[in-house]
C-alpha cells in the first residue's frame, strides 16, 4: 500500500500541501483500540452512501411504503445488497462508537482538556441510537410498527410533559402515517445534519488536542 500511494503522490502531489493533516505525533502506548472513532466514521460514510441509494427507491407513504421496500429487495438490481449494507453498516457504527466511548473511559481521556469533546461524543452517540430508531420504523411491516408503538409510548411516561412529547413524536395519539413522515425526515435530513456538525466538531478538537496517550 505505501509504493502504491507513493506512485500516486509522485503524480498527484498529495503529502506536501497536506503535511499538517496527514502527520501528527503519536503518543506512547497507542494500539488498534484507538482506531475504532475512525471505524465508527468509515461505517458512517457507508451509512450516508447506502441511503442516498435507497431513497431512490423508497417512498415514504403509509400505502406504499411497504411495497418500495418489497421492489427493492427483489426487483432492484443489488437492492437487496444495497440494503443489508445499509443496515449492517448501521449496526458496527453502533457497536464501533460504544466500544469507542468505553475506550475513552477506560484512557480517561475526557478529562482536562477534553470534556468538550467527551459531550460531543456522548451527542454523537445519543444521536446515532435516535438514527437507529428512525430507520427502524421506515420498512412499515407489523415488526416496525409495534416496535415505534412500544418505543414512542415511553415517552408518555414522563411527567408533565409526556403526554406532549408523545403527540410531538408520533404526530398524534397513535402510530399512523403521520408519524412515518416524520421518521423518515428525521431519519434522513434532521438527524444526519446533527451528526454532520458533531462529527466535524469531534474531530476538529481531537486535531487540536491531540491523542490522549496509554494509561
Amino acid at each position: 500500500m505505501g509504493e502504491i500511494f507513493d506512485w500516486i503522490d509522485n503524480r498527484f502531489g498529495i503529502r506536501q500541501p497536506h503535511r499538517k493533516f496527514l502527520h501528527r505525533d503519536i503518543p506512547e502506548g497507542v494500539n488498534y483500540s484507538f482506531c475504532l472513532g475512525g471505524a465508527a466514521l468509515v461505517c458512517f460514510i457507508m451509512l450516508f452512501l447506502s441511503g442516498i441509494m435507497l431513497s431512490i427507491y423508497y417512498v415514504p407513504s403509509e400505502t406504499e411504503a411497504f411495497n418500495s421496500i418489497v421492489r427493492i429487495n427483489n426487483e432492484v438490481r443489488l437492492g437487496w445488497f444495497i440494503r443489508s449494507f445499509h443496515k449492517w453498516s448501521s449496526n458496527l457504527l453502533i457497536i464501533s462508537i460504544i466500544l469507542h466511548t468505553i475506550r475513552v473511559f477506560i484512557y480517561k481521556a475526557y478529562r482536562s482538556p477534553r470534556e468538550l469533546n467527551w459531550v460531543a461524543g456522548s451527542l454523537t452517540l445519543v444521536i446515532v441510537f435516535a438514527s437507529g430508531f428512525t430507520g427502524y420504523l421506515l420498512p412499515w411491516d407489523q415488526k416496525a410498527y409495534w416496535a415505534t408503538e412500544v418505543g414512542t409510548s415511553m415517552a408518555k411516561t414522563i411527567p408533565i410533559i409526556g403526554k406532549y412529547l408523545l403527540y410531538l413524536v408520533r404526530g398524534g395519539e397513535d402510530v399512523t402515517g403521520t408519524t412515518l413522515i416524520r421518521f423518515y425526515a428525521m431519519h434522513i435530513i434532521y438527524l444526519p445534519s446533527c451528526l454532520f456538525i458533531l462529527l466535524w466538531a469531534h474531530f476538529h478538537m481531537v486535531r487540536k488536542q491531540g491523542i490522549k496517550g496509554g494509561l
